[in-house]
């Protein structure tokens, strides 16, 4: 996890280091309703490259925000969760739903 003297000394700032990719809102996006596969991530994602997303999942999950789960199988299988502190932004992601709801009803 992120050391705290290291993070901006604005709140603001410090929430867009965690989440400043378009890539890591939508991954908190597709994991809010529960743990998801790679396979599943990169599918409901869509645009993003195998390499991007999962050098956003590895940056997530050294935040503190996601777990990564690798069950010994063949193939293996990864899974991934958010922690309670990935779950926190919920409410941040809420908002900017509605912002971008009320955005299209009044410029479309």
């Amino acid at each position: 996890m992120m050391e705290a003297k290291t993070l901006p000394a604005c709140p603001v700032e410090t929430t867009l280091t965690l989440i400043s990719d378009k890539w890591k809102v939508l991954i908190i996006r597709d994991l809010l309703p529960g743990t998801k596969r790679f396979g599943e991530l990169k599918k409901s994602i869509g645009s993003v490259s195998q390499k991007v997303l999962t050098s956003q999942l590895r940056q997530m999950e050294e935040s503190g925000l996601l777990i990564r789960t690798v069950f010994p199988e063949v193939p293996p299988r990864v899974e991934y969760t958010l922690t309670e502190l990935g779950q926190s932004l919920k409410p941040v992601l809420d908002a900017m739903w509605n912002w971008g709801e009320e955005y299209k009803a009044k410029n479309v």
